[in-house]
């Protein structure tokens, strides 16, 4: 029939644009009131607020986009036959990386509650597009490393920390700002860095290298420098290589492919080959893991915020959805089956925040006993969050039905880059094993972790018979590598009890509880026990704007 119409859209949700990503997430919000002095709060909170908006703008997610829609290009070689070795990116990318760089995502160890602040920021940016946190992450994290050479961190820190971002590859020297990549993990060693085989010959100025080898993964081929172990005569040494050299002239740094990855695709990463690299020795002559374990703690954590980061946005994408639409006579999210599943994971996702965020406040703290409660947390945390972070990634796609399999809903590209964390930095097993390593070598870490649980004792009983269960593991150290995963996994979810019971609302604290620590729950989302007020817990999680 002449003008009828097929095409009315209905029953769809508005797209989730046009909010403040940071203020809408009160879980991350109250973490930051917690962990920051009264004095700096005002001026923290208006710093993230900003960027929350610009995360949740419609703008900077087409960017994000444009990043993903034209991936990163290597172009080995010029016009004429000149090796070049450069990585070619689309426009959007350099404004995300650039933005980022501004919000100050590398300034952590500058500013007063630097590393909360940096933390909550970091896990908003994760939002937007988290292939730029990359760099942004290695840059962050390479001061801890360069600070074991004075020089250096003189030199080199003012930079990273900079909030301009300049892309050009010029002598670091005339440069306002910026970025550091790693070059550390070998094909025939992976986590076993001991395992490298690329060679340092030392040159005649003193601290002076060249390097000859391969490494397997470059993160961030187009930073400024990388943090590089090779072997010198010493040992197992960490470098600085720099892309370009004082004079104006190109290190010898060449990318033979890019890696053709599941998810991360708007970032890149590179095999890389030196030959007659020239290199500044970092700290001592065989001591380039203890050099590089300050900046491995920095990415670890980042790999928990990132975690935290991706699983918000899943579920505020769900929760979103599922307020909006209609099905069965009513709106999804006031569905009982659906809202289970929605407070399931939306427990995930808060334990996640409040637990990263925390280790963040022991890192802007520096004391003793923080120190040590990092040691262990860190890794327990890293190997925790990060493994919770797919399969909530994939149940909140679910929740959307079959648009959220669809690319344009932006879940797709929330599911591949969901592994990512967990693989990085040390995948489960190294986790779980540092974990043991701690244990065995660091008593004052397990007494800190303790203390930390111990100021809920008594809150929930459920929580008290986990932590005794906890005690129990930790009695028979025996043969403990086979159920390694096991300790760390109990050791996470009572770190995340003790503080949802101290810190979250009575009904968020109740749930986990119920759920995580008294076994009442089954092996998929959505199976949370009757009797608790998950209509609250769901309210709690829908970003509002």
């Amino acid at each position: 029939m002449a003008g009828t119409s097929t095409h009315t859209v209905t029953n769809q949700p508005p797209p989730l644009v046009g909010y403040d990503v940071f203020t809408a997430d009160r879980a991350l919000t109250e973490a930051v009131d917690r962990h920051t002095a009264p004095d700096v709060l005002d001026e923290v909170r208006a710093e993230l607020s900003a960027l929350g908006r610009a995360a949740g703008s419609a703008q900077l997610h087409e960017w994000a986009d444009q990043a993903n829609a034209h991936p990163p290009r290597l172009r080995s070689h010029d016009r004429y036959g000149h090796r070049i070795d450069e990585v070619e990116f689309h426009p959007a990318w350099h404004r995300l990386l650039g933005k980022g760089v501004s919000a100050g995502l590398t300034g952590a160890w500058t500013r007063p509650a630097g590393h909360v602040r940096r933390a909550a920021g970091f896990l908003v940016w994760t939002q937007v597009e988290a292939g730029t946190c990359c760099p942004l992450s290695m840059t962050h994290a390479a001061v801890p490393a360069l600070r074991a050479d004075a020089a250096l961190a003189a030199e080199w820190e003012p930079r990273l920390t900079s909030t301009i971002y300049d892309r050009e590859l010029r002598p670091p020297g005339q440069k306002p700002g910026a970025l550091f990549g790693m070059a550390m993990t070998e094909k025939q060693g992976g986590s076993d860095v001991r395992a490298n085989t690329t060679v340092a010959r030392p040159l005649a100025e003193p601290g002076t290298y060249v390097l000859t080898g391969h490494k397997w993964f470059c993160s961030a081929p187009m930073s400024d420098a990388f943090l590089v172990l090779a072997q010198a005569p010493g040992g197992l040494t960490c470098f600085l290589v720099p892309r370009v050299l004082p004079d104006g002239g190109r290190n010898v740094f060449l990318l033979q492919r890019l890696k053709d990855k599941l998810g991360n695709r708007s970032n890149a990463s590179a095999e890389v080959e030196f030959a007659g690299t020239w290199a500044r020795r970092v700290g001592e002559e065989g001591r380039g893991v203890h050099t590089i374990i300050g900046m491995v703690a920095a990415t670890r954590l980042d790999c928990a915020l990132g975690s935290a980061g991706l699983m918000r946005q899943a579920v505020a994408q769900a929760v979103h959805h599922c307020a909006h639409r209609e099905a069965f006579g009513g709106k999804l999210a006031d569905k009982p089956l659906m809202r289970n599943v929605l407070a399931d994971l939306a427990l995930e996702s808060e334990a996640a925040t409040v637990l990263a965020l925390r280790l963040a406040a022991a890192c802007d703290d520096g004391g003793e006993q923080e120190r040590a409660f990092l040691r262990l947390a860190v890794p327990a945390a890293k190997y925790w969050i990060t493994k919770r972070c797919a399969p909530v990634a994939v149940e909140a796609a679910e929740c959307l039905g079959g648009n959220g399999y669809v690319e344009e809903s932006g879940l797709p590209r929330l599911v591949r880059e969901s592994p990512l964390n967990s693989v990085w930095e040390g995948a489960g097993n190294v986790q779980a094993l540092d974990v043991l390593r701690a244990l065995r070598r660091e008593p004052g870490a397990l007494d800190a972790c303790l203390t930390e649980i111990g100021r809920a004792h008594g809150a929930d009983h459920r929580l008290d018979r986990a932590v005794k269960d906890l005690f129990t593991e930790l009695a028979d150290l025996e043969g403990v590598e086979g159920r390694a995963r096991r300790v760390v996994e109990r050791l996470a979810l009572v770190l995340q009890g003790s503080l949802l019971v101290r810190h979250a609302p009575p009904e968020v604290a109740d749930a986990f509880c119920a759920s995580r620590l008294g076994g009442d729950h089954g092996a998929s989302f959505g199976t949370l026990p009757t009797g608790l007020d998950l209509e609250a817990v769901v309210r709690r999680a829908q970003p509002e704007f």
